[in-house]
């Protein structure tokens, strides 16, 4: 497949000309709606043949609340191995918390697609929102840790989950080593049942590195606890931060090239943003507040301000501006270019895999840029 940049004066059949192939079918791989109409930068993949059969095999998980549109996960599955569900979780006696929404239809569809599940616990409470203070209280526990674990092994035999991914944050930084434990012990008891356990790691690029975020998490220790881990490569552009990308390709490479001096590469899945956000200017700390949007969606916002796509060769990443109703905004999404850039170092470092977060938001160039530079397994 090849990545064409929108000219000015460029149609959608026009493009179709230059490679030789249909409208319907451009339309359909980057999910153009009718009347076509396209900004000037806009990245568009261009379908073509199949890619090489001896390509790089990967595996590719992506994240999903129960409350996916069916359609929307149904178009997704035929490109994932796994499929993260989010999430459970637990109180401080080590008691899970199920999701709100049963998520037995999504086992049942992935299971139709030959995609392993994965459930996801988070320090979620009964309250419905994230405490730090939970995994404190199942760390130091050892009648709690021993229940968590217990009732997860009893979760994963009666739902059919193939693995089990922690994905806890802002973790004190005196139960680093507790946690680093506890995912220990988690694995030996899963791998028993045939079930693996994946860690989510914070985008650290240094083992000292100061912060609530990154103190509590050992990269050389989760990599030897768990089977595999999930670099959270993305949210340096975030909801109340600054204007800027996502996923910044030099940030991302310093987090793997850390990540490869403390974890084996075959253990390794980069994590991958399918969204990006819209900041009203000017920016004011503690104040300012991003509103996240899909990668469609961002493209059209450009189209209906008759703005151009730019695309930043640092970040590797699309953004633009624009006014609506008197105010200046800041947009930074992803688009195919910034993808495959992310993809690249998957092949340059010899990764595992790649895990999206999240699928909510159907991105269909993501998934066909992937199967055509990796074989998915």
């Amino acid at each position: 497949m090849r990545i064409y940049i929108v000219q000015p004066g460029d149609t959608i059949d026009r493009i179709a000309g230059l490679y030789g192939t249909s409208a319907s079918e451009i339309s359909y791989a980057n999910q153009i709606p009718y009347p076509y109409q396209l900004a000037v930068g806009q990245a568009i993949l261009i379908p073509g043949e199949p890619g090489p059969e001896d390509r790089r095999v990967v595996t590719a998980s992506g994240y999903a609340y129960p409350f996916i549109s069916p359609w929307v996960l149904r178009q997704t599955l035929p490109y994932l191995t796994q499929l993260f569900v989010f999430s459970y979780g637990f109180t401080t006696e080590g008691r899970l918390i199920a999701p709100q929404i049963s998520e037995d239809w999504m086992l049942g569809e992935a299971a139709l697609y030959g995609v392993t599940t994965v459930a996801v616990l988070t320090p979620l409470g009964e309250d419905g929102k994230f405490n730090n203070h939970l995994i404190h209280a199942i760390v130091t526990s050892e009648d709690s840790r021993k229940n968590l674990i217990d009732q997860l092994a009893a979760l994963t035999e009666q739902k059919g989950y193939g693995g089990v991914d922690v994905d806890f944050e802002y973790i004190f930084a005196e139960d680093r080593d507790l946690f680093t434990a506890f995912v220990a012990e988690l694995r030996e008891r899963m791998n028993e049942l045939g079930v693996t356990v994946s860690v989510a790691l914070a985008p650290k690029t240094s083992a000292d590195q100061k912060g609530l975020l990154y103190e509590g998490k050992d990269y050389r220790g989760l990599g030897e606890a768990a089977n595999d881990v999930l670099l959270m490569t993305y949210e340096w552009g975030y909801t109340y931060g600054p204007p800027m990308a996502v996923a910044p390709l030099n940030n991302v490479r310093r987090v793997v090239e850390y990540a490869l001096t403390e974890i084996p590469s075959e253990k390794i899945n980069l994590g991958i943003p399918n969204y990006g956000y819209d900041w009203p200017l000017p920016f004011v700390q503690g104040e300012s507040k991003a509103t996240t949007i899909g990668n469609i969606e961002a493209v059209q916002i450009a189209i209906a301000g008759n703005v151009p796509v730019q695309f930043d060769e640092t970040a590797k990443s699309p953004y633009f501006l624009y006014s609506r109703e008197n105010i200046r905004h800041e947009v930074w999404f992803e688009d195919v270019r910034s993808i495959e850039e992310k993809y690249a170092l998957l092949t340059e470092y010899d990764l595992k895999g790649i895990g999206v977060w999240q699928i909510m938001r159907l991105f269909r160039p993501m998934w066909l840029v992937c199967s055509d530079m990796f074989y998915i397994q």
